[in-house]
Formats: C-alpha cells, structure tokens, sequence
C-alpha cells in the first residue's frame, strides 16, 4: 500500500475483509461434502477451518487436498497428519502444562510432537489463539479464567503469558534450532505469567498496610 502513488491511491476503494468465523466454514464445507458425497468428520472440518485462518477459499482449497489424498472419507487424524498439525486437544493440555507451570509435562509434549513431525510454527500460533482466548474469557468474569486448565489465573497473568509467547515467533520460525526455541519459548512464558508487577504488589501491600493500621486502631480503644 505504502508503494502506490498518491495519485492512483486517490482513486481506489479500500475493503478490509474480516476473517471469517470457523462455524461459517466448517457450515459451507459441511454442504460441499454433502453436494460431493464426501464423508469427513467434524473433528476434520473444524481442523481444516483452524488452519484456514478465517479464509473461505483457503479452506475449500484445503478439503479439496484432502479429497485428493484421502478420498472420499476424511478424520481428523489424516488432515493433522498430512499438515502436521497438532490436535485441540494436545493444543490445549500444552496450555494446561504452561498455566500450571508444570515443565515436565510441557517439555513432554513438545517432544511428542517434535517426534511425529508436528508444525510447532502452527502450534505456536494456535498456542497463542487459545490463551487468547482465555484472555478475553478472563476479561468477561471478574478477572479470572480457567480455560486453561484447572488452574485459574488472572487477567494480569494471562496477559502476561500471552506477551511472554508473541517474541518467540520469529525464533522458532527463522531460528536453527526450531524446538530448542520453541521450549525456551514456553518457558519463559511461564515464567512471566508467574512474574508479578510492581504497581499489583504496591497495591497489595498497601492495602494490608491499611488493614494491619485498622486493625490496630480498634485494639487501641477501651
């Protein structure tokens, strides 16, 4: 956009497109099987809209793959394999494991996955997505969410969790070492959900300075 003269810039219509949510494509691919008489799996189709990032087109492109590949009859396990995706449910015990700061698990999983060849670029982003998500979640309900697992954590936790994950993008995708930084990445996320900011311990401290002071107040009187 920045590379378009100001001239012709002038006379163009600009649209911004917004993603496209997965229910409505997981719908439309519901009907093109139908129409192909292809059987596939929800589990399939809501992975394939998971990997199409909100593009209709995309995700047609992608089942058209699949059909090519599988046939008539899609499951999950055949496009996660073919993409090397991770599945939702491995997706969200990583995030269990990083918002109970249990490294052993952690460590674990990405070794499973690093093993059967998983994308773990791809994991990372859908990583993001769902704590993300727990973010907005947490927002909504008094400034917790426990969507990560049975762990609840705070608004302040999940953001920083969150920030902690975004640096390593670029890491794991341009770095020699793909899971040595995805792991450092993971880690050090967790470490920084875990970290506090200095204004929420002012805060805490005051407060049970203005207790303890209360306190002693009532004490004192006869």
């Amino acid at each position: 956009m920045q590379k378009v003269l100001p001239t012709i810039l002038s006379r163009c219509q600009r649209f911004d497109l917004k993603p496209i949510p997965n229910e409505l494509i997981v719908s439309r691919l519901k009907k093109i099987a139908t129409e192909e008489k292809v059987e596939a799996t929800d589990e399939a189709l809501q992975c394939i809209a998971r990997m199409a990032d909100g593009g209709m087109r995309d995700a047609q492109s992608i089942f058209d793959q699949m059909i090519s590949f599988c046939g008539n009859k899609i499951t999950e396990p055949e496009v996660l394999d073919v993409y090397g995706l991770v599945s939702g449910e491995k997706v969200a015990a990583l995030a269990g494991a990083l918002a109970a700061a249990d490294h052993g698990t952690l460590v674990a999983i990405v070794d499973e996955c690093d093993e059967n060849g998983r994308d773990l670029v791809r994991l990372l982003s859908d990583l993001q997505g769902l704590v993300r998500k727990a973010l907005l979640d947490a927002i909504s309900h008094g400034g917790k969410s426990s969507l990560l697992g049975g762990v609840p954590m705070t608004t302040e936790q999940i953001t920083r969790l969150l920030d902690g994950l975004r640096p390593g993008e670029g890491s794991v995708k341009l770095g020699l070492a793909e899971r040595i930084n995805f792991e450092v990445t993971l880690l050090k996320a967790v470490e920084a959900s875990r970290a506090r900011a200095i204004d929420s311990l002012i805060k805490e401290l005051v407060s049970l300075t203005d207790d303890a002071s209360a306190e002693a107040g009532v004490k004192k009187k006869p």
